[in-house]
């Protein structure tokens, strides 16, 4: 069965860093376009960050500069490390495969990390 696991949020500080990490299981995560999505209190589901097979790169303009995205073929792992937090970062992260309702179909499977940022 293919799942995915986020660990890594937590609360910070605005200007820290925090580091979350996506394990798949039941599958090759790197044979996939992969993103980590987030949706904020009283925001809609974005894409943060998307990482393709052919090794390429996504991220949104809200975060260019800030975080880095990642793969661990070892350890079939999509990583996102985030630096320079701000409050407006806070939200629950997804990481997932593109489809109409990213954040909504991830949390439906009890996936999600928390990131809190206070300012």
């Amino acid at each position: 069965e293919a799942r995915l696991v986020e660990s890594g949020g937590g609360s910070v500080e605005a200007g820290g860093s925090l580091r979350l990490s996506c394990k798949a299981f039941g599958f090759t995560v790197h044979e996939y376009d992969m993103g980590w999505y987030r949706q904020g209190p009283g925001n809609e589901c974005e894409l943060v960050s998307g990482f393709a097979p052919d090794g390429s790169t996504y991220y949104a303009d809200s975060v260019k500069g800030r975080f880095t995205i990642s793969q661990d073929y070892a350890k079939n792992t999509v990583n996102l490390q985030m630096s320079s937090l701000k409050p407006e970062d806070t939200a629950v992260y997804y990481c997932a495969a593109p489809s109409p309702r990213p954040c909504e179909d991830a949390s439906g499977v009890g996936q999600g990390t928390q990131v809190n940022v206070s300012s």
